[in-house]
């Protein structure tokens, strides 16, 4: 057996940071009250029902992955978070219309105690959105002080051990790495001229690292995948991730299109429509805040395709994404996917995918396996990107020299070996040729 990494133990409680208490961030929460309160079960949350197999198949260890590493337990998390919106967690939950009345009637005493603080916002980057609980201040620099005040009134208040910040609120307009987001010095000093390259959730990522706070984007923005956040994460000692929930259609891309590439099947086309109605699917009409997501979603066929590697399958395809938004549909989401491909002899086929999916109840286990992830790689110690939680974003950040790794059963590997590293178990190569030597 390996050494493994030394792991802080997960005591007393951990504060959950949510920016953004609309319909994933409700769902959450009432959803881990829910759990703890017996009304209902986890599923999709690898931390909670997910095992990892240690050793020989002949051995059969197989423990669930909470009884294997030391995660902070659900009784733990405390919840808090900004809006623009000032509902609590109960009003808003009932608003967003993803979870029945009467599960939120069942647990309304808790959940209508979280209030949402006001919020650091400002319309230039969600156009489609209007609120008036927010924050005054002069420039970017104090809205991020403004921040971190809350998030240490918040531990103070509720005598928290450790904390994790996850962005669950919307899609902003499409922005460009540029030159203030180099180092943290330019960085600082473009937050104090109001420089229209930071963008508010930008101003959170900040806040959270200068807190010591881990902090994951569930959005396509750019937010904290600039050097000038990943350094500072790094010398903060901060583990961060993102970027943008893998939730519908994508999640499909990344099981489906790896099944093709391991037969061999050649693709001359995949064409992606969706219908949401929610916040989201409001906020994504705007062309510019459609952009950050259309890139988001893009990527993901060329990085497991690989046309370099095989140009007679993949060289050209045609790949297509349209989201529209349809208010009747609320946030039961359908994702709509013509894929055109071909076999052998080049021979036509195809298959055709209709994914009516709940975005918030697919985004709400994922949100709580970062919380607790991120939570457990800050006790180690580990600090600036967690390519190991690859397997919940759309967009994962890597290293600058790498590209990144979006097939879902290898970033599923990658997560349970780095797992198995930490606690000093053998990896699993699933060689096997030990059984019939």
């Amino acid at each position: 057996m390996a050494k493994g990494i030394e792991v802080a133990k997960p005591t007393g409680k951990l504060g959950v940071l949510l920016p953004g208490m609309g319909a994933v961030a409700t769902t959450f929460i009432t959803g881990v009250v829910a759990v703890r309160r017996g009304l209902g079960q986890p599923i999709g949350s690898l931390t909670q029902m997910g095992t990892i197999r240690l050793g020989k198949r002949t051995e059969k260890r197989i423990p669930k992955i909470k009884e294997f590493v030391e995660l902070a337990d659900l009784n733990d998390l405390v919840f808090g978070g900004w809006d623009i919106f000032p509902e609590d967690v109960y009003s808003a939950a009932l608003k967003a219309g993803v979870l029945k009345k009467d599960l939120l009637d069942q647990v309304k005493d808790e959940i209508s105690q979280i209030k949402p603080w006001k919020a650091v916002f400002n319309k230039n980057y969600v156009k489609k959105l209007d609120g008036d609980w927010v924050k005054q201040a002069t420039n970017k620099y104090e809205y991020a002080q403004l921040l971190m005040e809350d998030i240490q009134n918040f531990k103070e208040k509720n005598k928290l051990d450790r904390l994790v910040m996850i962005w669950c609120a919307s899609t902003e307009v499409f922005l460009k790495k540029h030159e203030v987001h180099e180092t943290i010095e330019s960085f600082e000093k473009a937050m104090k001229e109001n420089h229209p390259a930071i963008a508010p959730s930008m101003i959170y990522a900040y806040a959270a690292i200068m807190s010591g706070v881990p902090f994951a984007n569930g959005a396509p923005n750019l937010t904290v995948d600039i050097p000038a956040l990943t350094e500072l994460a790094k010398e903060k000692v901060v583990p961060i991730a993102g970027k943008d929930f893998k939730t519908g259609q994508t999640l499909m891309k990344t099981i489906i299109a790896p099944g093709l590439k391991a037969r061999l099947l050649g693709l001359h086309g995949w064409f992606s429509t969706n219908i949401l109605g929610n916040r989201d699917g409001e906020v994504l009409d705007d062309p510019e805040s459609f952009k950050t997501k259309e890139e988001s979603k893009l990527g993901v066929l060329d990085y497991i395709l690989q046309p370099h590697v095989y140009p007679e399958l993949y060289q050209g395809f045609y790949h297509k994404v349209r989201i529209n938004y349809y208010p009747p549909r609320g946030d039961n989401k359908e994702g709509w996917d013509n894929i055109d491909i071909f076999g052998w002899l080049g021979y036509p086929m195809q298959i055709k995918i209709d994914f009516l999916c709940r975005d918030s109840i697919l985004a709400a286990p994922i949100v709580l396996d970062l919380a607790l992830f991120l939570d457990l790689a800050q006790r180690c110690r580990m600090k600036g990107i967690q390519e190991w939680l690859s397997f919940y974003f759309k967009s994962p950040m890597c290293a600058p020299e790498l590209y990144p790794e979006h097939d879902l059963f290898i970033q599923l590997m990658k997560l349970k070996n780095t797992l198995r590293y930490i606690k000093g178990e053998e990896l699993i190569t699933h060689l096997g040729l030990e059984y019939y030597d």
